[in-house]
Formats: C-alpha cells, structure tokens, sequence
C-alpha cells in the first residue's frame, strides 16, 4: 500500500470533522486554513453558502501589523481580526471547525484571538 502524503490524511481528517460540523444562520462555522506563510479564517453560513466575514495575514488591514511577529502571533491577530468582523456582521457564537488540522500552534492561537475578540464557541 503507497504511504499517504500530508495533504491526504489532512483531506481525510477534514472530511471526517464535517460530518458532525455544519454552520447555520444562527451560529455560522468558523474555518481555519493555514498554509506554510499565512493564515485564514472564515465566518460561513453553510445553509446558504455564505462567507459572512473573513481575515488573512494576507489582509491589507493587519499586514502592517504583522512585521516582526512571529506566526502563532500573527494567527491571534487574526483570530482578532475576524471575531471583529463577525461582530459588526451581528455573529455572536460559532462552531469551531479546524480544517483537519491539529488544534494546537496557529490553529489555537486563532482560536484564542478570536475568544478574546469576543465569539462564542
């Protein structure tokens, strides 16, 4: 049997967490992607396939801020970021999904800057 690359077991865990994770109107799901450099988080309405709210240290609002920081601190202004937008789109608690990703590192500092922005989940 071929040995399973990164990428794959990712894909299968991913799929594995969105059988039990589903956003709703009321309380939207929260996703994490991370890539070598970066990292995104999205507010998404999965009844109506809507982003309602999104940041990236791709973002032109917080990449002056990243300077100089690591990438576990650039995930929480993130996490920050997109808890304030999910905010002012009137999105209170969401569902945390972790994008097959282990919640550790980027993934629970984002989450922590987006508890500390003031979501729920």
């Amino acid at each position: 049997m071929a040995k399973q690359t990164r990428a794959v077991a990712r894909s299968r865990r991913h799929r594995r967490v969105r059988k039990r994770v589903f956003g709703t109107p009321d309380r939207p799901r929260l996703n994490v992607f991370r890539s070598l450099k970066h990292v995104c988080a999205q507010v998404i309405d999965d009844e109506q396939g809507h982003t309602v709210a999104t940041a990236s240290t791709l973002d032109p609002d917080l990449r002056p801020r990243l300077n100089g920081l690591s990438k576990t601190e650039q995930a929480r202004l993130v996490g920050e970021l997109v808890a304030e937008r999910a905010q002012a789109a009137g999105i209170v608690k969401v569902v945390f999904d972790r994008g097959g990703y282990r919640y550790h590192g980027r993934v629970r500092a984002l989450a922590e800057g987006a508890r500390s922005g003031g979501l729920q989940f």
